[in-house]
């Protein structure tokens, strides 16, 4: 992976530790719902995701990204519809590097006291919830189209 053009494209990057998974009770039989702590950043994560084609453990820490594409040269990629047999088939793209690819759409950014933002974006219905400095959230924007990459550590 080159980091320098990979740069562009990240809007937002921190190792989360995983504290508890379905922290409410398991409500889905495919579907776990995590909640982390980013380890740099000190934002507070929760997320679903399909437990059928991933496992990830409580205590594991997950390299988390947010990127506005795939492509490693920054181009945009058409949000309208994605094929990885026939889109990337020859070309590298930033989803090589990791293990667990979601495609969704941002629908709620809330601002709080002290700079806090919260953040909520939809994948398919497998929701996101990322809460943290603004500072460091500053990139993500209501209705943005992004993909959320995961990879164990």
């Amino acid at each position: 992976m080159a980091t320098a053009t990979s740069a562009r494209v990240t809007l937002f990057e921190d190792i989360f530790e995983i504290t508890a998974l379905n922290p409410e009770g398991k409500k889905f039989e495919r579907v776990n719902r995590l909640s982390a702590t980013g380890t740099t950043f000190e934002c507070d994560l929760l997320l679903d995701y399909n437990c059928q084609i991933y496992s990830l453990l409580e205590g594991e820490k997950m390299t988390l990204v947010l990127a506005s594409t795939l492509n490693l040269d920054g181009s945009p990629d058409d949000h309208a519809s994605y094929n990885p047999a026939t889109t990337y088939q020859s070309e590298p793209t930033l989803a090589d590097n990791y293990e667990y690819v979601m495609h969704g759409r941002v629908f709620d950014v809330s601002y709080k006291k002290d700079g806090v933002v919260v953040i909520a974006i939809s994948f398919g219905g497998l929701l996101c919830r990322l809460t943290g400095d603004q500072r460091h959230l500053s990139s993500i924007l209501p209705d943005m189209r992004l993909y959320i990459l995961v990879k164990k550590d």
